[in-house]
């Protein structure tokens, strides 16, 4: 119900911001998928789930739940913590309960937030839990968001929701190069989102806003 109330607020919102949406009819309407986005905003998350019908699960780093109360309201909002810099078993078997129960994960395949403009290049957390799960990958665009403040500027926000990808590796286990591979997929297919869909020019800079 928190959920529900918090996102039918965020929705009246941000339509005083312009926000749209595109390629929504990819996200399916029943099952288990993964939505893995660019992250420039701490507005990102919320964006999407406005968008979106179905509740979205994401992973949000630990930090923000070392305050009880603020952890509580995240918990509430269906988001789960995630240890960065490292491999948190925790949160892969708390990613790979939501999957197995049909809901939808939110994840920024980063970890972190970076520049508007910077390439994206993902770790293989997003891989591995896709091909561990078996789902189909959504790959996500956010615009617009990193420039929704300061307040009073007013800037056009887009969700863009692209293609359903899964990666086939046969009868290969899945070992780093695996990995590695789909995630660059993953990275390629977010990135084009940002090029042909917003005419966008990416550096390659590893310019990370933590």
């Amino acid at each position: 119900m928190f959920y529900n109330l918090i996102r039918s607020i965020a929705r009246g919102l941000f339509f005083f911001f312009g926000l749209k949406h595109e390629g929504i009819h990819n996200v399916p309407k029943e099952g288990a998928v993964i939505l893995a986005s660019n992250h420039v905003s701490y507005y990102d998350p919320i964006v999407i789930a406005a968008v979106l019908d179905r509740q979205v699960n994401f992973m949000a780093k630990s930090e923000f739940f070392e305050s009880r109360l603020f952890g509580k309201i995240l918990s509430a909002l269906n988001a789960f913590p995630v240890k960065r810099g490292s491999a948190d078993r925790r949160a892969i078997k708390t990613a790979l309960a939501i999957l197995k129960e049909g809901k939808v994960l939110g994840i920024f395949p980063e970890g972190t937030r970076k520049s508007i403009g910077t390439e994206v290049n993902p770790l293989t957390g997003t891989a591995l839990l896709a091909l561990k799960s078996d789902v189909y990958v959504i790959p996500v665009a956010c615009i617009g968001t990193k420039r929704m403040i300061p307040i009073g500027w007013i800037s056009p926000l887009k969700v863009i929701f692209g293609k359903p990808i899964k990666y086939d590796n046969g009868k290969d286990k899945i070992n780093s190069k695996v990995l590695e591979d789909y995630s660059q997929v993953i990275a390629e297919e977010i990135n084009h989102l940002l090029i042909n869909k917003e005419g966008f020019k990416l550096n390659t800079s590893n310019n990370y806003d933590r």
